[in-house]
């Protein structure tokens, strides 16, 4: 028998939300459900079924909510435990009294990801499985919506557990030499090799993927820098098609770094407006342009705008110099902006050989007009060599751990390859074998330790 946990499972919003959903799972889920709710007329309280009725306080009688309960016996559930969840009206006061009720019958608050914990202890999903879970729900583009849904299916952990097979029926091979080899055929090690090869080739194709796993599920930060009055704010109205920044043909009205969340090519983008960099007396300024030293410090990608008719100046040099020297590593690409105040038929000024040597991508925008947007979007794509993500046959995507393990595995392989190659005896060959079968385990969750599940689950939210 398990305790029985509680939590809200919807979002709290003050003032919104039309529903909230307290939800039970454990062996009393549903001894407290028939103690909080009392369902009218003839209403059977029936698996997967859902009763319309009301709460009540059990002491008081006092009527807490109109409701709709959702009763899911296990294990057809989601923790393969009784699970009940009570739908009430949204908002703040009336999920935390309907939550504090099933607390005080007998329940006790969920630990963060814990339903989706007992789910994995309960062989509902795998640790791929329940990582996608969390990924689905923090999710902050389509793109990365149906790749954690597509984690979710299982489309992750089973290319792992086919090459974790592959492993094990190596090693079994192996390893019935090592105790029966007078009775057994010699070894085709040229087959091992084969099969070895395959395991590898597959397994470096998915770890190709945790860069644009970590992109889809994090963002990228983009940095908009430059001197005063070149367009800046006008850039990130135009890109985010809105009025976030505040644009005059005043120098230095952009005080403060200002943001604004896109979507380009499946990928969630994180664009900061910065305050134009320059000496100035002004305290307030001041703090502006050190943040956009740091803006542009933390950013992924930065955006050097210039302004096209007046060329690259000896001020726009200096802020270069600045950017580059908190932004050394960091792609860069310059973005000569006002292309529409540029003489018809016209180039803009040149800019410095050296210059276009050191920073090869470069866009031309009108951002008062909205031109030049699509370019931007796919030089900044190109520039943190993704390409089109959007049309990219990606069908899963590792995370950070996941990628730690496989590269053990990988690790793993490769000595075993190397010790093949070396005729070393069979017991050298399991030895890496086992550690390679190992780390695949940990991908999927077979045999991983507590602390390592703590850490995991600990980042969901409480009520998942």
């Amino acid at each position: 028998m398990t305790d029985t946990i509680a939590a809200i499972a919807t979002a709290i919003v003050p003032q919104q939300g039309s529903v909230g959903i307290v939800r039970l799972s454990g062996s009393e889920a549903i001894s407290i459900g028939k103690s909080l709710f009392r369902a009218p007329g003839n209403q059977p309280w029936e698996s997967h079924h859902i009763l319309y009725g009301h709460i009540y306080e059990p002491v008081t009688e006092l009527l807490v909510d109109e409701a709709l309960l959702l009763l899911m016996q296990g294990p057809r559930s989601f923790t393969r435990e009784d699970v009940v969840e009570l739908h009430c009206h949204g908002g703040l006061m009336v999920v935390q009294r309907v939550l504090q009720l099933c607390i005080a019958q007998g329940a006790r608050l969920a630990q963060p990801g814990e339903f989706s914990l007992r789910a994995f202890l309960n062989g509902r999903i795998d640790l791929t499985q329940a990582e996608s879970v969390a990924d689905l729900v923090s999710a902050q583009s389509p793109r990365a919506a149906e790749l954690a849904l597509a984690g979710l299916q299982g489309k992750l952990a089973q290319p792992i557990r086919e090459l974790r097979t592959t492993c094990l029926d190596t090693l079994s091979e192996i390893e019935a030499r090592v105790d029966f080899e007078d009775d057994l055929p010699p070894l085709d090690e040229t087959e091992i090799k084969r099969q070895l090869s395959a395991v590898l080739d597959q397994l470096r194709q998915i770890l190709a993927t945790a860069d644009r796993g970590e992109l889809m599920r994090s963002g990228l930060k983009v940095a908009i820098v430059g001197r005063p009055n070149v367009g800046k704010s006008s850039l990130l109205n135009a890109w985010s098609r809105s009025d976030r920044a505040i644009v005059t043909d005043l120098p230095g009205t952009t005080r403060d770094v200002v943001e604004s969340q896109l979507v380009v090519g499946g990928i969630p983008v994180q664009v900061l407006d910065t305050a134009g960099i320059r000496e100035t007396a002004d305290q307030v300024e001041q703090i502006g342009v050190a943040r956009s030293r740091e803006a542009a410090q933390s950013a992924d990608l930065v955006l050097f705008t210039l302004d096209a008719t007046a060329g690259w100046t000896e001020a726009d040099q200096t802020i270069y110099d600045q950017v580059r020297a908190v932004a050394e590593t960091q792609p860069l690409i310059l973005v000569q902006n006002k292309m529409d105040l540029v003489a018809e038929g016209k180039a803009p000024p040149p800019l410095p050989t050296s210059l276009t040597e050191q920073c090869p991508a470069q866009v031309q925008t009108a951002a008062a007009q909205n031109q030049g947007i699509e370019a931007l979007e796919q030089a900044v794509l190109a520039a943190v060599q993704l390409g089109d993500v959007q049309a990219a046959n990606l069908d899963l995507a590792i995370n950070q751990r996941q990628a730690a393990a496989l590269t053990r595995a990988q690790a793993a392989l490769e000595q075993v390859q190397q010790t093949i190659a070396e005729e070393l005896p069979f017991d050298f060959w399991t030895i890496d074998l086992r550690s390679a079968i190992q780390a695949f385990n940990e991908v999927t969750g077979e045999g991983i330790t507590e602390p390592v599940l703590e850490r995991i689950f600990s980042r969901f939210c409480i009520g998942k």
